[in-house]
C-alpha cells in the first residue's frame, strides 16, 4: 500500500493529462494545461513524501531544487534552440528549403513524398514539429488539391516529416531534454541514431511513393496553392504562428537559395562534433549575416526581436514546464517511488537487451497514458534511466551507449509514438490546424494516423531492432550485449 501511495502522483499526473484533452471541459470553461497540471502533481508528490517518509519541508524542497539545478545547461540550450528556430523561420532559411524542393515540379503522384521530405528538412532546420506542420500544411494541402493528389496521404506525410526533425534535430526541445535527462551529449545522441533515422526516412518515402502511384501526373504551382489559402486562415496563422506567415510569404515572393547555408553550416558543425551551444551560436550568427545580405533581415534590432521572441516562447512554456516537472521528478526520486517498477521489470527480464526493450515499452505506454510527449520524456525518462543504472553491470563506455538508446527511446517513442495515439495532444493539434487550413475536408484523428508511414516505421523498427539485436547491423546504432554487459542479478547467480 505504501508503494502504491508513493506512485500515486504519477497516476494523478497521467489522469489530469488525459482529462485535459476532453473537449467538453473547454466548452464548460475549465482549462487544464501542463503548466497547471505539473505544479498540482508536484505539490501532491511533496505531501505524499512528507506522509510516507516523514521528510521535512526543507528536505523536500532541496530534493526538488537539486533536480532542477542539474537541468540548467539544458535550459540555455533550449533558449538558443527556440531563438534559432524563430530566426530560421523568419530570415528565409525555411523558405529557401521549400522553394528548392518545389523547383523540382510537383504532381499528384509526388506531392506527398515531396511534402514529407520538405517538412522533414524544415523540421531539422527549425527544431519544431508544430511550427513545421503549421508552415507546410497551408502549402502542401492546397497544392495537393490543385494537382488532384490524395489529401489524406499528404497530411500523413506532413505530420510524419514534421516529427522527423523533432526527434533528431539539434535544436529540438525533445532532443535536448531527452538527452539531458539521460546525461548524454546531444551531438552523441544524433550520431547514435543518425543512420537509423535516415533509413526510416528512406523507407517511409518509398511507401509514400507507392501509395501515390495511381494519382494524376500534372505539375502544380506553390504560388497558386498559397493564393488559394482563405483570408481566415491567414488571420488564424498570424495570431498563432507569425513566423509561419513570414515563411509562406517568403515562399511566394522567393528568397535567395544561399539562405540554406546557415542550415548547412549547423549540420556540418554538428557532424564535426562541435558543442551544441557553439552550433546554435553559429546558426544564429550565420542566419543574421545571410539574412542581411538577402534583405530578409532589415536591421540588427529586427533580428534581436526574433531572438527575443524565441527566448520568450521557450521561457513561457518549455522551460517553466520543465522546471516544475523536474521538481516533481526530484521529489519522486527522493522517496524512491519508482522502485516497484524497477523491481517488476528486473524480475521479468532475462538479459540486458530485454531490459532495454522493456524501457522502450514503458516509454510508449507512458506516452499513451500522459498524452503528451514532453510529459512522457520528463516522467518516464528518469524511470528507465534508473532501471538501467540499477540493474546493469558494464563499463562506463557501454553504459553510455545504453543511455544513448534510452534517450532515443524517450524522444522517438514520444514524438513518433504520438502520431499513433488518437487522443494525443499532437494529433489534436495537427487535426485542428489541418481542418482550419483546408476547410474543404474535416480531418479526423485517424486521417493523421492512416498514412503516417514515418511513425509506423520508426516505432516498429526501434522496438524490433532492440529486442532482436539486429541493431548491430546499423552503423553506430547497436547497443552492447552479453557478455560485455550483464544484469547484476545474473552476476550474483
Amino acid at each position: 500500500m505504501i508503494a502504491l501511495l508513493k506512485f500515486s502522483p504519477i497516476f494523478l499526473l497521467a489522469g489530469l493529462m488525459m482529462v485535459s484533452n476532453i473537449e467538453v471541459l473547454d466548452f464548460l470553461g475549465i482549462s487544464l494545461d501542463i503548466l497547471v497540471i505539473a505544479p498540482i502533481a508536484t505539490v501532491y508528490a511533496a505531501i505524499i513524501a512528507a506522509v510516507t517518509e516523514k521528510y521535512k519541508l526543507n528536505e523536500i524542497v532541496d530534493a526538488a531544487v537539486d533536480n532542477v539545478k542539474e537541468m540548467q545547461l539544458v535550459f540555455f540550450i533550449l533558449m538558443l534552440a527556440y531563438a534559432m528556430a524563430e530566426a530560421f523561420m523568419s530570415t528565409g532559411v525555411g523558405a529557401a528549403i521549400i522553394n528548392m524542393a518545389l523547383g523540382l515540379g510537383i504532381t499528384g503522384k509526388t506531392v506527398a513524398v515531396i511534402a514529407f521530405i520538405v517538412s522533414a528538412i524544415l523540421s531539422i532546420a527549425t527544431g519544431t514539429s508544430w511550427g513545421t506542420f503549421a508552415a507546410c500544411a497551408p502549402i502542401f494541402l492546397w497544392l495537393s488539391h490543385i494537382v488532384q493528389g490524395d489529401v489524406i496521404i499528404t497530411v500523413g506525410a506532413i505530420a510524419g516529416g514534421a516529427c522527423f526533425g523533432d526527434n533528431i534535430g539539434l535544436i529540438s526541445d525533445t532532443t535536448v531534454v531527452s538527452s539531458g535527462i539521460q546525461e548524454v551529449e546531444v551531438i552523441h545522441r544524433i550520431r547514435h541514431q543518425g543512420v537509423w533515422s535516415g533509413l526510416c526516412l528512406i523507407v517511409a518515402a518509398i511507401l509514400f511513393v507507392v501509395a501515390s502511384l495511381g494519382l494524376p501526373g500534372e505539375v502544380g504551382s506553390a504560388v497558386d496553392a498559397i493564393n488559394q489559402i482563405p483570408e481566415s486562415v491567414w488571420t488564424a496563422l498570424s495570431e498563432e504562428n507569425p513566423a509561419a506567415v513570414d515563411l509562406l510569404n517568403q515562399v511566394k515572393e522567393g528568397v535567395p537559395f544561399y539562405m540554406v547555408v546557415p542550415l548547412v553550416l549547423v549540420l556540418i558543425a554538428a557532424i564535426k562534433g562541435i558543442p551544441t551551444l557553439a552550433c546554435l551560436g553559429l546558426g544564429l550568427i550565420s542566419s543574421y549575416i545571410f539574412g542581411m545580405a538577402a534583405g530578409t533581415v532589415e536591421n540588427t534590432t529586427q533580428f534581436l526581436g526574433m531572438l527575443e521572441s524565441g527566448f520568450a516562447e521557450a521561457g513561457s512554456w518549455v522551460i517553466v514546464m520543465m522546471m516544475w516537472v523536474g521538481a516533481f521528478g526530484g521529489i519522486m526520486n527522493k522517496m524512491n517511488a519508482f522502485k516497484p517498477i524497477s523491481d517488476l521489470v528486473s524480475r521479468l527480464v532475462r538479459n540486458v537487451r530485454q531490459l532495454m526493450f522493456a524501457n522502450g515499452i514503458l516509454s510508449i505506454l507512458g506516452n499513451a497514458a500522459l498524452a503528451d510527449e514532453m510529459a512522457q520524456i520528463v516522467t518516464i525518462g528518469p524511470i528507465i534511466k534508473e532501471l538501467t543504472d540499477e540493474n546493469v553491470e558494464a563499463s562506463e563506455e557501454d553504459m553510455y551507449k545504453l543511455r544513448l538508446r534510452n534517450a532515443t527511446f524517450s524522444d522517438a517513442l514520444g514524438v513518433f509514438g504520438s502520431q499513433l495515439i488518437p487522443w494525443h495532444v499532437y494529433i489534436a493539434f495537427f487535426t485542428g490546424i489541418a481542418s482550419a487550413i483546408y476547410p474543404i475536408h474535416e480531418f479526423m484523428e485517424f486521417d493523421l494516423i492512416k498514412y503516417n508511414f514515418m511513425a509506423f516505421v520508426a516505432v516498429g523498427s526501434i522496438l524490433l531492432l532492440t529486442l532482436t539485436g539486429w541493431d548491430r547491423f546499423i552503423p553506430l546504432f547497436g547497443i552492447p550485449a552479453e557478455p560485455d554487459v550483464k544484469l547484476k542479478r545474473n552476476i550474483k547467480k
